[in-house]
């Protein structure tokens, strides 16, 4: 294991230990009585086109289960699986799929050691918000999720616009709440260390263990895509955000959340 994955996932297993008890705490509830909770609007919108009854559905990076979780069982599907690199967090998720008694399974794994043990196992693959940036090569990851997706299945990738990391957020040092549309970084910034936790999952600022993660252009990621068999089918671009650290720019004429879909040939 890379030694940069090796880190984040001691870090993701420090900030899910260290979790809000808020944190999945409404998971049971929302996705026995909402239509597709933990999705937004957008995303939402799409997932109802897509035929995903008796599908298998994959997810990569899926955190603690919940977005999994809420399409199996509102879209009928046959079998969910995701991966994820915290053990913990996939315990967790593994706890839920039990109690709500649907058909998924979760498993700890660094995503570019996934091997032909999933080859051609997918119909559908989601893609949510904040997974693309713990990867350092784009090519290599959707290489691993094409060898994961039958020949005509679709990927789903619901994620921040690249434009946003042009910002700055609060906690980095050009950060200025007067010039929030400022831009300080280079579109083609690459790599990013930190030790400031993950506030939204813990509700505190922490030391943490070091995360590092990486910036991807737009280019970068539909190459990715295109270069393993997966034909773009579509793409949305939106001016708000879906990540909470830009929300005061909403509706302003910037890109700061998408969608795009495709297919494997």
């Amino acid at each position: 294991m890379e030694k940069y994955i090796e880190g984040n996932k001691a870090a993701w297993e420090e900030a899910f230990d260290n979790r809000d008890a808020s944190w999945g705490a409404d998971i049971t509830e929302r996705i026995q009585n909402e239509d597709y909770p933990f999705f937004n609007e957008e995303t939402k919108s799409v997932l109802k086109q897509i035929n995903t009854e008796d599908a298998v559905i994959g997810q990569f990076c899926c955190n603690n289960g919940r977005e999994l979780l809420s399409l199996v069982k509102c879209g009928k599907a046959k079998e969910g699986i995701g991966f994820d690199i915290a053990e913990n967090q996939v315990a967790f998720a593994n706890e839920k799929a039990e109690e709500l008694n649907l058909p998924c399974e979760f498993v700890a794994a660094n995503i570019y050691d996934i091997d032909d043990r999933y080859k051609n196992t997918f119909d559908v693959v989601i893609i949510t918000i904040g997974a693309l940036c713990w990867f350092d090569d784009l090519n290599r990851f959707f290489a691993v999720i094409a060898n994961c997706m039958k020949p005509g299945a679709i990927i789903l990738i619901n994620e921040e616009h690249p434009f946003r990391n042009m910002l700055a957020a609060e906690g980095d040092e050009p950060y200025d709440p007067e010039h929030r549309a400022e831009c300080h970084f280079s579109y083609f910034e690459h790599e990013w260390t930190g030790n400031g936790g993950m506030y939204y999952m813990t509700q505190k600022h922490y030391q943490s263990k070091t995360f590092t993660d990486y910036t991807h252009s737009l280019s970068e990621i539909i190459s990715g895509m295109c270069g393993n068999g997966i034909v773009v089918t579509g793409l949305q671009e939106f001016d708000h955000d879906i990540g909470g650290g830009f929300v005061e720019l909403d509706h302003q004429g910037f890109p700061l959340s998408m969608i795009i879909q495709g297919r494997k040939i």
